[in-house]
């Protein structure tokens, strides 16, 4: 049952890999504001994955989600599988920094095994 939200066959996607508020920005060209992202860890993966470190640290707000969702809608599931790809960052954070990353991650993982 745990395993059940990564059953999926996601089509492989180039994904920037550490899409947080902090690696996203705006600057002009040829006289427009247009949004750009920086800093990337590349790889091929799921999608959703980008989609998900978004609600890690926050800085994304309802435009960004409904305009993704309008060009490619995310599919089914995609709710627990986030808690899945989030907790790797969560972990990570944990390492790094301590604090109450720890407590965080232990909550998700418990999340995840009640799926």
């Amino acid at each position: 049952k745990t395993r059940e939200p990564l059953s999926q066959k996601p089509q492989p996607s180039l994904v920037h890999g550490d899409l947080w508020g902090g690696n996203k920005g705006f600057c002009r060209d040829k006289g427009e504001t247009v949004p750009v992202i920086f800093d990337p860890a590349t790889y091929y993966g799921d999608r959703e994955v980008d989609v998900a470190m978004t609600y890690v640290f926050g800085g994304f707000n309802d435009d960004f989600y409904e305009g993704y969702e309008s060009e490619w809608p995310l599919p089914e599931g995609h709710e627990k599988r986030r808690t899945v790809y989030n907790l790797y960052h969560i972990l990570n954070h944990e390492v790094l920094f301590g604090g109450g990353y720890l407590r965080q991650a232990q909550g998700m993982i418990r999340q995840i095994l009640n799926y």
